[in-house]
């Protein structure tokens, strides 16, 4: 694509309208970053999305409605913002980086000036916001790789109107994500995000098409709000077996759980009371036969 020039104030800004509306690159993204003095760094998780061809993939596979308004974590210089004020009617972003939440609004309004009302800034950390001026139908992210999981997880459960979305992050984590009951992958991640959702792991991109260029591969994994499995157990009480299950993954469910249930011999009862075999291990079971071990537990034995 044809990288635009600087403007006269010595900031990046878009070229002639011609064709699809113009994203920023990576001489773009690189001089914007010079311009106010960032440096990506690794304890945030920074990796700058640089193509615009990736912009527009992760765009298309979010299957953005002209109607929605789009949750984006962590915008970073502003590259995927762009690309979702083009395909949503707004976009609410949070930023933790008050240095990079500063310049957002001015990129916003040098690369689409028509769109300056439909962008909302919040400066915060994702895993505290439970509020936004306006609320997401989507979320679609660029995830840094050691809070992915745990900001997908925290935003499902505060923002029921989170219809569907798309996040990129670690290809391994991808994988965990969307993976179903009996693989290799399978885990607390999968099993949570199943309560909330269907995920599916929707293609792998490539490390140079960020900056800097990550050591591995990303993933992008879509998911689709879905009830909860029916039950009477709260969300919390079927979370906790689930740690449970998982943290000795190696041993029988009645042996993993006997902590959890207070006795190997009430974890069995639960088990048997859930139609679970008690010598099977967590890993094999879905979402919704640990949310009957957990109402099993709550009521008493007969």
């Amino acid at each position: 694509m044809t990288e635009p020039t600087p403007s006269a104030a010595g900031a990046a800004g878009p070229p002639p309208a011609a064709g699809p509306a113009p994203l920023m690159g990576a001489s773009d993204i690189r001089r914007l970053a010079e311009e106010i003095g960032v440096r990506p760094t690794k304890t945030l998780g920074q990796n700058f999305v640089i193509d615009g061809n990736t912009i527009r993939r992760i765009v298309t596979a979010a299957g953005i409605g002209p109607d929605e308004t789009v949750l984006e974590v962590g915008p970073g210089l502003g590259s995927l913002t762009l690309g979702l004020l083009d395909a949503a009617k707004s976009v609410v972003a949070v930023e933790i980086d008050p240095v990079l939440a500063a310049k957002l609004p001015d990129t916003v309004a040098r690369w689409r000036p028509d769109a300056v009302g439909d962008f909302h800034l919040v400066l915060a950390d994702a895993m505290k916001v439970t509020e936004l001026p306006v609320q997401p139908t989507a979320l679609v992210a660029n995830l840094p790789y050691n809070v992915a999981v745990p900001v997908v997880l925290h935003l499902l459960q505060h923002f029921p109107g989170l219809r569907h979305g798309l996040v990129m992050v670690q290809d391994e984590v991808a994988d965990r994500l969307a993976a179903g009951p009996g693989t290799k992958t399978y885990g607390v991640p999968s099993v949570k995000a199943a309560w909330y959702s269907g995920m599916r792991k929707a293609g792998v991109i490539g490390m140079n098409v960020f900056w800097p260029a990550p050591k591995i591969h990303s993933g992008l994994v879509a998911f689709t709000r879905r009830e909860p499995p029916a039950t009477t157990a709260s969300r919390e009480e079927v979370f906790a077996v689930i740690d449970a299950a998982f943290a000795q993954r190696r041993k029988t469910l009645r042996a993993a759980l006997a902590g959890w249930a207070s006795s190997a011999a009430e974890a069995e009862r639960c088990l048997r009371a859930a139609g679970v075999d008690p010598t099977a291990r967590g890993e094999v079971l879905d979402v919704a036969a640990f949310a009957r071990i957990a109402e099993a537990h709550a009521r008493p034995a007969s």
